[in-house]
């Protein structure tokens, strides 16, 4: 058995210079003598071994000793701690060379903090910036930016060049990192916003820092205005290289610094940096290609093995010097991205990216709004731009853009999506007192809920499922109150104006984002892969008959409402000035959402019926369950659409009637047809499928055509085949053949 060890401590009274200070022992790296000495703790241990193993003699079998102060939790993080399976930490202990911080290495001389060479700055720089990519797809500050050690204290740092430089790298961190806190879209796997006791430079301001990075700029500018080929005389091979040395050099701080002025920039109130972000970011994309040219420029790693724990660096780095800074968990293995990876993330994702973001300004439409967040989330961006777009969008004073109300937006949405009377002025719901306060209370109910659909399009695509989820709820809920304001408002809107309705102009406002929420809900589970094969035919079902048919019957419903207020307007118009206007504004209507989702309607349609034909044909075996059935899984992954009663949750016994109808659809179509279908298949291998189509004696007759055009399409596929027989019997028997396999294929249901 180990020994164990009881450690007391007494206050070393000669070392106690202040009152708070830092335990030291001889794991802490030393500090350094301009930090104040404080208060050391002297550990006495003693063995108590032999008192521990006659303790547990003591406890019988099933026995277990519990205290208030040694809860499961410290009873499992004592079995974890130290295993190197389970220890992050215990990972310094299975490399052979000796780590050390920033000043044990300035004092082993394997750390310069003066004079450096440009090769070596330009090789800093360029690491520093893998490392910071890194450290925005998920992993930890202390295994990926603060592995540079110079980061851990620049103000010692003598070379104006990289002290300069590590500051604006630090400001750069703080800012991300509070930006990304403040808008609250990430996850632990997005985003690691524990700084493990760093600073981030906060003695010097954001306006220094960007004062300090310029001062370095000129200086090295005016190296290049000295080293370039003048007329009538020729360089040496040595002011050639400084030359370009000094470009990459500038390049790389010009760099830096206008990307900490960008996201300075969109920390700015009511969007005033938005047009200097624009234009800095221009600049920025067109800085990278030549900063790729130049990488070969800076130090490179030596080769040598790589470990998952450690691998080759450069002068300042070491990839283990933070490693018992993390916490006893299993570890993570961070693998730095290669500096080419680094620029091609900068300048094809995050810079490109934040391009987008600032053309969300120019938008006015809370709609269009949407769609933008929403493709803007279909392409997996990072979590610092979904961050700035949230709150660029809706900032700090929870104003849209930091200018305008939510509310008033709210009004003008409602306004152009359906135009219900009680928002305009003309209207005599809109001066009445009580209808204004039942729709104000209505609007300040519809904040959250709105609002909280965008937050979730800033999560990662694979959190935003689980949230669809919880908005529901709230959805729900406001339902419930747009349907009894749209009620009262009626009732108050006919005394006065019999002539005009308002029923469910605010329900279907709720309608159409409810729907929106459940259509990416439902998707969600496809993009995610997580429904089996054998369900997608009642995913692609609900898709088809439920979500997108109350979705085009909501869009329709509402642009009927745009066109009769616009028939009303120009009627009034016309009334007044009895003549025509020349030119006239029309009303924006929904019909390309309109034709968008009936698309999706058919597309999803389409997919079901192909799948039911693969069924038939045996072609998609059907599960066999062992511990559910099918109407178990239907029943959850519609559940959270339980609670609303438009539209109304179509439960697993309704569904296998509709398929049946269906199915009987099959049959009476083919059972009625089979005969005629024969001589008009013969007719289309003579001729050709258009005129065999065209010849159908009343083909809009038949009770649901969409059937029809189902076994329409395969008979045409196999025409196509048949006509390449070259005898007419043989053609003849081939048809004659395929249309009693499917016959019987309906038959056997």
């Amino acid at each position: 058995m180990e020994k164990l060890y009881y450690a007391d401590y007494a206050v070393d009274k000669m070392a106690v210079q202040a009152e708070d200070g830092i335990v030291e022992n001889e794991m802490v790296p030393e500090v350094t003598e301009q930090i104040q000495q404080p208060t050391r703790l002297v550990y006495q241990w003693v063995d108590i071994t032999d008192e521990f193993s006659q303790a547990c003699s003591e406890l019988h079998l099933g026995e277990l000793l519990r205290d208030s102060s040694f809860t499961l939790f410290e009873a499992m993080s004592a079995i974890e701690m130290m295993d190197p399976k389970m220890d992050a930490g215990m990972l310094c202990n299975q490399t052979k060379r000796k780590v050390l911080n920033f000043e044990q290495s300035i004092k082993a001389s394997i750390v310069s903090i003066k004079d450096l060479k440009f090769p070596k700055l330009i090789g800093i720089m360029d690491a520093t910036l893998a490392c910071l990519v890194t450290w925005l797809e998920g992993h930890s500050l202390a295994q990926t930016v603060f592995t540079n050690l110079y980061l851990h204290n620049p103000y010692i740092i003598e070379d104006r060049y990289l002290k300069a430089f590590c500051i604006c790298i630090l400001k750069t961190v703080d800012i991300i990192r509070d930006r990304v806190n403040r808008a609250g879209a990430f996850e632990e796997e997005d985003f690691q916003l524990v700084t493990y006791g760093f600073k981030m430079a906060a003695e010097t301001s954001d306006v220094r820092a960007i004062g300090m990075m310029k001062e370095v700029e000129e200086e090295v500018n005016r190296i290049i205005k000295n080293t370039r080929s003048k007329p009538g005389t020729q360089r040496d091979s040595d002011t050639q290289t400084e030359h370009c040395l000094s470009v990459a050099v500038y390049n790389r701080l010009k760099f830096y610094r206008m990307f900490l002025t960008v996201l300075i920039s969109f920390s700015k109130e009511k969007c005033e940096g938005i047009s200097q972000a624009q234009r800095l970011l221009t600049q920025l994309i067109e800085l990278v290609p030549q900063m790729k040219k130049e990488l070969s420029l800076g130090i490179q790693a030596e080769e040598g093995g790589v470990t998952k724990t450690d691998y080759p660096t450069i002068m300042g780095f070491e990839p283990l010097v933070n490693q018992r800074l993390l916490p006893p968990t299993f570890p993570r293995y961070t693998m730095i991205k290669s500096r080419e990876e680094a620029l091609d993330y900068m300048e094809n994702q995050l810079l490109c990216r934040l391009q987008t973001v600032t053309l969300i300004t120019e938008i006015t439409s809370l709609h269009n709004m949407l769609e933008i967040f929403t493709e803007f989330s279909k392409t997996c961006p990072c979590v610092l731009s979904r961050s700035l777009l949230q709150l660029l969008f809706l900032p700090f004073n929870k104003k849209l853009f930091g200018i305008y109300s939510i509310v008033d937006t709210l009004k003008e949405s409602i306004r152009n999506f359906i135009a219900p009377v009680a928002l305009f002025p003309k209207s005599s719901l809109y001066n009445n007192p009580q209808a204004k306060e039942y729709v104000d209370a209505f609007l300040t109910k519809a904040v959250r809920p709105v609002c909280t659909i965008f937050q979730i399009t800033g999560h990662n695509r694979a959190r935003q499922r689980e949230k669809w989820t919880h908005i529901l709820e709230e959805l729900a809920a406001l339902q419930e109150e747009a349907d009894k304001v749209d009620s009262y408002l009626h009732s108050q809107l006919i005394k006065t104006e019999p002539t005009k309705v308002h029923l469910a102009c605010f329900g279907t406002w709720v309608l159409y984002h409810t729907l929106y929420v459940m259509i990416n809900y439902t998707l969600a589970g496809l993009e995610l892969e997580l429904y089996a094969t054998y369900e997608y035919h009642y995913i692609f079902w609900y898709l088809h008959e439920m979500l997108y048919a109350w979705m085009v019957s909501t869009l329709v419903r509402a642009d009927s409402f745009l066109l009769e207020h616009e028939a009303q307007n120009d009627q009034q118009i016309k009334g007044r000035y009895n003549r025509k206007n020349k030119k006239k504004k029309r009303t924006k209507t929904l019909s390309r959402e309109i034709t968008l989702n009936q698309g999706h309607q058919q597309l999803f349609g389409g997919y079901h019926k192909a799948l039911m034909g693969f069924q038939l044909d045996g072609r998609m075996k059907k599960s066999k369950f062992e511990f559910d059935n099918e109407e178990i899984r239907y029943s959850h992954r519609f559940a959270p659409f339980v609670h609303f009663v438009t539209p109304p949750m179509v439960h697993y016994s309704r569904y296998k009637v509709r398929l049946w109808l269906l199915f009987c659809g099959f049959f009476v179509i083919i059972h009625a047809l089979y005969y005629n279908l024969l001589q008009y298949a013969l007719l289309a291998i003579d001729s050709n499928v258009a005129s065999w189509w065209g010849c159908l004696p009343q083909k809009r007759a038949f009770i649901s055509i969409s059937y029809f055009e189902f076994i329409f399409c395969s008979l045409c596929f196999y025409c196509k085949q048949i006509v390449k027989k070259k005898s007419k019997l043989m053609r003849l028997k081939e048809t004659h053949r395929f249309l009693y396999t499917f016959y019987l294929a309906v038959m056997s249901l």
